[in-house]
C-alpha cells in the first residue's frame, strides 16, 4: 500500500492560497499563469479582479520535497558513467549521453526503482540501445507537485540498486579484421558489397580501421587467414562465409577451431540473424556473421557486434536472452525521443548528429518545352510562380540548409523568388539533362551534411509534412539511406539520399536522375506513405496546369 503524501491538495481561497503551488494552467486577458506556479500576493491579486474566489492547488507542508529539487537528486543519483543530467523542470529530468555507446543498466534495478512509490517515474531507451552524442537516453518524472522526504532517503538507503544505476558504454577504437570465404561461383561483387556494408556498419560506430582477406571456403584456408589475423594484432575477427553456417561442425566452426580457437555459442533467437557464430581465439572476439549482415539493415549482428566494440562481455547466456524484441524483420524503428524542457549545455544536445543535417535541393533548370512558350517555373500559382511555392514549403521544413539549381532562364527563377533563406546555382550544363543539376546538387552539399533531399520545382502540392515525413523516415543505421515518398504504391519526389551515395550520383549522365542508383541498392530504399497525391503530381504542359486549376477552383 503507497504511503500518504503530506502535501495537502484542493481547493482553496485566494486568500489562503499564498504560495500555493497552482495545479492547472489558466490563460486570462493580458496574463497567463501556468500549472505548477507558486502564487506570489500580485498572482493573487490578479485573479481577484478576474472575480476568482477559489482556485485548486496544493501546499507542502514539513518534511516534503519540491518536485524539482527530487527530480534533480534523484537524477544526480542515477546518472552514471558517459551521462549528463539537464535541468529539472516541472518535475522532470532529463538524462543525455555524452558519447556515441551502449545504454547498460539492469532491469530489474529499473524496475524496483519505479516499485519505490507511484509519484517516482523513470523511463529510459532499451538496454543496450544504441545511441549517439547528445541522445537523450532517459527521463526522471515526479508526478506530484512534491514527494515526502522519507521517499527519497529510502531510495538512498537501497545505493548499491540506485546508484549509478545507467550508464553509457562507449566505443573506442579497435582494430577489426574481416574474412570472407568464396566458392567458384561466387562473384566478387557480392564480396565488395559484404565489405562495404560491413565498414558502414563499422564506421557509423567509430571504427575506422578495417582490414580485409579473401580465401577460398575451405577449413584449410579460412585457418591459414585466422592466425594471420590474430599475428596482425586484430581486436575483433569477422568471418563472413560463402555459404551460411549450419552446423558446429561446419566449415566456419571447423576453421576456427583448426586455427586453436574454441566456440562458445551457435544461433540466436534474433530474426534476421538467426544463424550467428560467436568463438574466440587467444582472448580475441571471433563471429561468423549470418548472411543477413551482407545488407545494412538492422540484424542479430548488430546487436552482437554493438557489444563486442563497446567492451561489453557477450556469453552465450547473454545471446539466448535476445529473444525479447527480437524480431527485427519488418519492424519499423520509432523516430528518436526529443528533449524540449530538461537540457544541459546546448553544445551537447542534439538529435543523432548523424542525421540531423539534411541539405535540400530544388532542380529548376529545365527548358519546360512541353509547357510551350511558358517556363513552367514562373507560371502562378495561388499569385506565386511555381518555383516560389516549392521554395517557401521546403524552406519552412526540417531541412537544415536549401538551395536551387537553375539552368534555363536562371536570371527570371532568381528575381522570382524573394526570400533570402536560400541560395542559387546556377548550371552551365543544364541542356546536357537533369543529371547535370543533379551533379550540381551533389557538388553544392556542405561537407557536413549527412544527406540530400532532391525535389522539383514544378510540385506546388508538395507540402511540409510531406518533407518531413522523409526526413523523420531517415535511418541510415537502419537500412533506410534512400527515402522515397509513395501514394497509392507510385513512388514520386522528392527523394532522400544518404551522403555514401554522392560519388556514384557526381557520375550520373544524361536525363535519368538517380533511379537506376534505387535498384542498385533495393535493399537500402525505404517507401515514406503519404496521405495524398502531392507527391506524384507535377505540371508539364498547359493541359496539367489547366486541370489543375480547374480541380483547384482558384484563379490566376
Amino acid at each position: 500500500m503507497f504511503q500518504p503524501r503530506k502535501m495537502k491538495f484542493s481547493e482553496y481561497h485566494l486568500d489562503d492560497a499564498l504560495g500555493a503551488i497552482l495545479a492547472h494552467s489558466l490563460r486570462l486577458p493580458n496574463k497567463s499563469l501556468k500549472k505548477g506556479t507558486v502564487l506570489t500576493d500580485s498572482d493573487l491579486s490578479f485573479l481577484k479582479e478576474y472575480g476568482y474566489e477559489k482556485i485548486v492547488c496544493a501546499k507542502l507542508e514539513e518534511g516534503d520535497l519540491n518536485e524539482d529539487v527530487a527530480a534533480a537528486e534523484l537524477a544526480t543519483l542515477i546518472t552514471g558513467a558517459n551521462l549528463v543530467k539537464g535541468n529539472a523542470f516541472t518535475g522532470r529530468c532529463n538524462l543525455f549521453s555524452e558519447t556515441s555507446g551502449l545504454v547498460v543498466f539492469n532491469p530489474l534495478y529499473l524496475d524496483r526503482f519505479n516499485s519505490v512509490h507511484e509519484s517516482i517515474t523513470l523511463g529510459t531507451v532499451a538496454p543496450f540501445q544504441n545511441v549517439s552524442k547528445g541522445q537523450m537516453i532517459a527521463t526522471l518524472k515526479i508526478i506530484p507537485f512534491a514527494i515526502p522526504s522519507k521517499l527519497l532517503r529510502k531510495i538512498k538507503a537501497n545505493k548499491d540498486d540506485f546508484e549509478n544505476l545507467l550508464h553509457v558504454a562507449p566505443y573506442p577504437e579497435k582494430k577489426v579484421t574481416l574474412i570472407q570465404s568464396r566458392l567458384p561461383g561466387t562473384k566478387e561483387t557480392v564480396l565488395n558489397s559484404t565489405l562495404e556494408a560491413t565498414s558502414f556498419r563499422l564506421q557509423n560506430l567509430g571504427i575506422l580501421d578495417l582490414n580485409e582477406a579473401r580465401c577460398n571456403h575451405d577449413q584449410n584456408s579460412l585457418s591459414e587467414l585466422i592466425i594471420q589475423a590474430v599475428k596482425d594484432q586484430a581486436e575483433l575477427i569477422l568471418i563472413s562465409g560463402a555459404s551460411a553456417v549450419v552446423d558446429r561442425r561446419d566449415v566456419v566452426p571447423a576453421a576456427i577451431e583448426h586455427a586453436g580457437g574454441k566456440i562458445r555459442h551457435f544461433g540466436m533467437p534474433v530474426d534476421p540473424g538467426n544463424l550467428l557464430l560467436l568463438g574466440s581465439i587467444n582472448g580475441i572476439d571471433v563471429v561468423g556473421i549470418p548472411g543477413c549482415a551482407r545488407s545494412p539493415k538492422l540484424n542479430g549482428f548488430d546487436w552482437v557486434l554493438q557489444r563486442l566494440l563497446a567492451n561489453i562481455p557477450l556469453e552465450s547466456v547473454d545471446i539466448m536472452r535476445m529473444g525479447s524484441g527480437g524480431l527485427l524483420k519488418d519492424i519499423i524503428t520509432r523516430p528518436l525521443p526529443r528533449a524540449k524542457a530538461s537540457q544541459p549545455d546546448q553544445s551537447l544536445i542534439r538529435t543523432n548528429p548523424d542525421f540531423e543535417k539534411i541539405h535540400a535541393v530544388i532542380l529548376a533548370g529545365g527548358q519546360s518545352k512541353r509547357m510551350g512558350t511558358k517556363n513552367k517555373l514562373l507560371v502562378p500559382i495561388n499569385g506565386k510562380p511555381m518555383v516560389a511555392l516549392t521554395a517557401e514549403t521546403i524552406i519552412a521544413s526540417k531541412a537544415s540548409s536549401v538551395v536551387i539549381v537553375t539552368g534555363f532562364e536562371h536570371q527570371k527563377i532568381k528575381e522570382s523568388i524573394k526570400t533570402s533563406n536560400i541560395e542559387f546555382i546556377h548550371n552551365k550544363n543544364f541542356r546536357n539533362g537533369i543529371s547535370s543539376s543533379v551533379v550540381s546538387a551533389i557538388k553544392s552539399a556542405p561537407e557536413d551534411c549527412s544527406a540530400i533531399l532532391i525535389g522539383l520545382g514544378d510540385m506546388p502540392k508538395i507540402t511540409v509534412s510531406h518533407i518531413n515525413k522523409l526526413i523523420d523516415a531517415y535511418n541510415p543505421l537502419e537500412g533506410r539511406a534512400i527515402c522515397v515518398p509513395t501514394w497509392k504504391g507510385k513512388r514520386g519526389n522528392p527523394v532522400l539520399w544518404s551522403r555514401r551515395f554522392f560519388p556514384e550520383m557526381l557520375e550520373l549522365k544524361g536525363d535519368f536522375g538517380a533511379k537506376e542508383l534505387m535498384g542498385k541498392y533495393a535493399e537500402l530504399v525505404v517507401e515514406v506513405e503519404m496521405n495524398d497525391n502531392g507527391i506524384v503530381m507535377d505540371i508539364d504542359t498547359p493541359e496539367a496546369l489547366e486541370a489543375f486549376r480547374n480541380k483547384n477552383h482558384r484563379s490566376e
